[in-house]
């Protein structure tokens, strides 16, 4: 299980979430982002329309789709069709963790994904 320092959440023509895992004790992180763009989903492929999900581990996986975020108290579970990633949330700040439940509602207006907030 990853464990997220914080969670920077943005919300414009893209909406993105993205959790900061810390990768060493100087304060490097790498990011799992959750990023959506609905203005121009439009020009897209069906296939290819949703939030996609980038994580640095896994640097070529471009096409990597959400599926299923689940959030039971302080752990959250992203599926995708290629993987799932749980994340420990226990040490991120309420209110960011309220932002980003938000920014997942915007980024699911069409329930492309499956939304669970335990």
């Amino acid at each position: 299980m990853e464990k997220a320092a914080f969670i920077t959440t943005e919300e414009g023509d893209d909406l993105i979430v993205s959790f900061a895992i810390p990768v060493d004790d100087y304060g490097d992180v790498k990011s799992l982002t959750l990023l959506r763009t609905p203005k121009y989903e439009f020009i897209m492929d069906e296939s290819e329309r949703g939030a996609k999900v980038y994580f640095e581990d896994f640097p070529d996986d471009e096409n990597e789709l959400l599926e299923q975020v689940t959030i039971e108290g302080d752990v959250v579970t992203i599926t995708t069709n290629y993987r799932t990633y749980t994340v420990s949330i226990r040490d991120v700040d309420d209110v960011e963790i309220e932002r980003s439940k938000k920014i997942l509602k915007k980024m699911n207006y069409d329930r492309r994904f499956e939304l669970k907030m335990l």
